[in-house]
């Protein structure tokens, strides 16, 4: 199943998502203060790539880690969120829609809070 969810979700966007992502990783790595924060938008990229068959684990971050999720949170980390909470909210209306809509719930937790977060496999 995660084959088939991932083969679907890459044609239908996340591929063109995922290397947006990309770019915005590329260009936030320009600067020495913006490296940490395309380090997470490289990891984000992963997930948007195939998300299906992975886990976002949220927490065990430092002093650091709060400070970059606080940061991310005030620039453009609750804008994402909500933009994955109400797409997920979407595909959920249909039953067809409803892995997709679980795969952006799993995003918008990522998005809230990249810094200090893992990806883990199933």
């Amino acid at each position: 199943m995660s084959l088939i969810g991932n083969l679907i979700w890459i044609i239908f966007g996340g591929l063109i998502a995922s290397i947006l992502w990309l770019i915005c990783g590329l260009l936030m790595c320009i600067t020495i203060v913006g490296i940490p924060f395309g380090m997470q938008c490289f990891k984000i990229a992963g997930l948007v790539l195939y998300p299906f068959g992975r886990d976002v684990e949220v927490g065990r971050f430092g002093v650091c880690g709060l400070a970059g999720n606080i940061l991310w949170i005030v620039f453009l980390g609750w804008e994402l969120c909500l933009m994955h909470l109400i797409t997920g909210l979407v595909f959920c209306i249909t039953i067809i829609g409803i892995p997709f809509g679980i795969q952006h719930f799993k995003l918008a937790k990522l998005a809230l809070l990249p810094f200090g977060a893992k990806i883990n496999s199933r």
